[in-house]
């Protein structure tokens, strides 16, 4: 009977320079799914997410290891030759490259793509960065929030009349992160026809740009803004226990359908709501009725009558609310850190029946690991131990 299958990424060496979130998130992914990441963090802040909040758990705190599951850390002076030298080593005999680091950055500091692929000419350089290493914006620090306001991804609101708002959630951190993953497993797959590395670029701006697609492509075809949170039966209405939300679209007449559920006179035979662009017309007047019929039935039964017409609907939930449902069981993972709770967070959002996703190493420490991942690098422990002695390595 034959074991369980390897996980796709096995045998596969990253270094990751990165940190804070881009980089991060997407190191993680490749480290769920096999790969072999090894976090290089400079002496004294490491990862400077590990310094960003103040928390019990100090420089492991949970936000630092939402990102950071199945990774061993090395603590070394890059700017020192002697570490230099040591990285120079770990590329040699690695895969991959990832950083997230201003553009030049790492060409400073001796790390850039041009000779690194001289030392592994298979190595995969992925690196990302706030603008783009070319271009107006390059040299500008890179920002989730910078890039949401710039990229006009700020200016979408459900209504016109609300303040301009930032999105609270990493959008551009975490589309990047998963783009700089498919880049880099693309590299992989060419290098397998080719022999050869080559250097992939991801950037906050571009991410977001490509999550807008189907907007940006409207307006640069001079077509009337595409807003889905304006279409004229979508939208968030209150009930008698708490909020739904209403997607009245993707069939021949959802208005109809929508007041055979909550027992309304079907408004689509009024000529103010007979079309699309009718009741997008006279959406306030029309949102007014439905909020009124809904606003008379709990959550529960709103969500009940709709489903039962076959119209898209949801409760508008907190994000706790959701992960106590049931249905997110099979998404929170537990791991065990030495001295503390187990860390609960959330697991590989990509599911491969024949090669689950384990997470085996709670997020490191700073250098957790260091010594048994330069051996499995060929690294002799007598040069670990000097480097160490001379606090190149920490």
């Amino acid at each position: 009977m034959s074991g369980p299958a390897p996980q796709p990424l096995a045998g596969i060496r990253v270094l990751d320079f990165s940190q804070i979130l881009m980089g991060p998130v997407a190191t993680q992914l490749l480290a769920d799914h096999g790969a072999d990441v090894l976090k290089i963090e400079r002496p004294g802040s490491g990862d400077i997410f590990r310094q960003a909040l103040d928390d019990p758990d100090g420089a492991e705190h949970p936000a630092f290891g939402a990102v950071n599951r199945n990774k061993r850390s090395i603590v070394v002076d890059v700017r020192d030759p002697r570490g230099l030298t040591l990285i120079d080593d770990l590329v040699a005999a690695a895969d991959v490259v990832v950083n997230n680091y201003r553009p030049e950055v790492m060409e400073r500091l001796g790390l850039g793509y041009e000779r690194l692929s001289g030392i592994n000419p298979g190595i995969v350089y992925a690196q990302g960065t706030g603008f783009g290493t070319g271009g107006v914006y390059t040299r500008k620090g890179g920002q989730d929030i910078l890039a949401q306001a710039l990229t006009g991804a700020m200016s979408h609101k459900a209504d016109p009349d609300h303040p301009t708002a930032i999105y609270p959630v990493s959008l551009a951190d975490y589309t990047a992160g998963m783009h700089m993953v498919q880049g880099i497993l693309m590299a992989l797959l060419q290098r397998t026809r080719t022999g050869r590395g080559q250097r992939v670029e991801v950037s906050l701006y571009d991410s977001l740009l490509a999550m807008q697609v189907l907007e940006a492509t409207m307006a640069l075809m001079g077509r009337d803004a595409l807003n889905w949170a304006r279409m004229p039966l979508v939208g968030t209405f209150a009930a008698a226990d708490g909020e739904v939300v209403l997607v009245g679209a993707f069939k021949p007449n959802p208005l109809r359908d929508i007041c055979e559920a909550l027992d309304l006179e079907d408004l689509s035979a009024d000529p103010s709501f007979a079309t699309m662009a009718d009741q997008a017309a006279n959406r306030p007047r029309l949102q007014a009725l439905l909020a009124a019929a809904i606003g008379g039935f709990t959550s529960t039964e709103v969500i009940e009558r709709l489903e039962a017409q076959d119209v898209l609907c949801a409760p508008v939930r907190t994000l706790g609310e959701a992960l106590e449902d049931p249905h997110t069981a099979s998404m929170i993972v537990e791991m065990p850190r030495p001295g503390r709770a187990p860390l609960r967070s959330v697991a590989s959002p990509v599911h491969l029946p024949d090669a689950p996703a384990p997470v085996h190493r709670p997020p490191p420490a700073p250098g957790a690991g260091a010594a048994e991942a330069l051996a499995d690098y060929g690294i002799a422990p007598e040069r670990i131990g000097a480097l160490t002695a001379a606090g190149v390595m920490a």
